[in-house]
Protein backbone atom coordinates (compact mmCIF):
# COMPACT_ATOMS: atom_id res chain seq x y z
CA UNK A 1 0.00 0.00 0.00
CA UNK A 2 1.39 3.43 -0.98
CA UNK A 3 1.44 6.69 0.92
CA UNK A 4 -1.33 9.24 0.77
CA UNK A 5 0.82 11.41 -1.48
CA UNK A 6 1.17 8.59 -4.00
CA UNK A 7 -2.58 8.00 -4.12
CA UNK A 8 -3.44 11.61 -4.91
CA UNK A 9 -3.66 12.56 -8.58
CA UNK A 10 -0.95 14.90 -9.80
CA UNK A 11 -2.00 18.47 -10.37
CA UNK A 12 -1.46 19.88 -13.81
CA UNK A 13 -0.05 23.39 -13.43
CA UNK A 14 -1.68 24.54 -16.66
CA UNK A 15 -5.12 23.40 -15.47
CA UNK A 16 -5.11 25.72 -12.47
CA UNK A 17 -6.29 29.19 -13.34
CA UNK A 18 -4.57 31.92 -11.34
CA UNK A 19 -6.93 33.65 -8.94
CA UNK A 20 -7.67 37.30 -9.62
CA UNK A 21 -8.10 38.75 -6.11
CA UNK A 22 -7.97 42.32 -7.36
CA UNK A 23 -11.20 41.86 -9.33
CA UNK A 24 -13.31 40.70 -6.40
CA UNK A 25 -13.10 43.83 -4.24
CA UNK A 26 -13.81 46.08 -7.21
CA UNK A 27 -16.88 44.04 -8.07
CA UNK A 28 -18.16 44.19 -4.48
CA UNK A 29 -17.53 47.95 -4.37
CA UNK A 30 -19.44 48.44 -7.59
CA UNK A 31 -22.38 46.48 -6.24
CA UNK A 32 -22.82 49.00 -3.41
CA UNK A 33 -25.54 51.53 -4.17
CA UNK A 34 -24.54 55.20 -3.99
CA UNK A 35 -26.03 56.59 -0.78
CA UNK A 36 -24.94 60.23 -0.76
CA UNK A 37 -22.03 59.61 1.62
CA UNK A 38 -18.82 57.61 1.68
CA UNK A 39 -19.39 53.96 2.62
CA UNK A 40 -16.23 54.06 4.75
CA UNK A 41 -15.99 57.44 6.49
CA UNK A 42 -19.54 58.81 5.93
CA UNK A 43 -18.24 62.04 4.32
CA UNK A 44 -21.05 63.63 2.25
CA UNK A 45 -20.82 62.87 -1.48
CA UNK A 46 -22.86 63.37 -4.63
CA UNK A 47 -25.49 60.85 -5.67
CA UNK A 48 -23.07 58.90 -7.92
CA UNK A 49 -19.90 58.26 -5.93
CA UNK A 50 -19.58 55.52 -3.29
CA UNK A 51 -16.25 56.54 -1.71
CA UNK A 52 -14.60 59.91 -1.24
CA UNK A 53 -11.20 58.62 -2.34
CA UNK A 54 -8.90 55.68 -2.93
CA UNK A 55 -7.89 55.53 0.75
CA UNK A 56 -11.48 54.94 1.87
CA UNK A 57 -12.15 52.44 -0.93
CA UNK A 58 -9.01 50.50 0.04
CA UNK A 59 -9.93 50.69 3.73
CA UNK A 60 -13.39 49.35 2.94
CA UNK A 61 -11.88 46.45 0.99
CA UNK A 62 -9.44 45.68 3.80
CA UNK A 63 -12.21 45.61 6.40
CA UNK A 64 -14.40 43.49 4.14
CA UNK A 65 -11.56 40.96 3.79
CA UNK A 66 -11.35 40.56 7.57
CA UNK A 67 -15.09 40.60 8.32
CA UNK A 68 -16.40 38.85 5.24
Amino acid sequence: MGTVQESLPEKDASAEAPAAPSLLPVRSRQSLPPKGSCWYCEKPLDSVRRFCGKECADGFDEEAAFTG
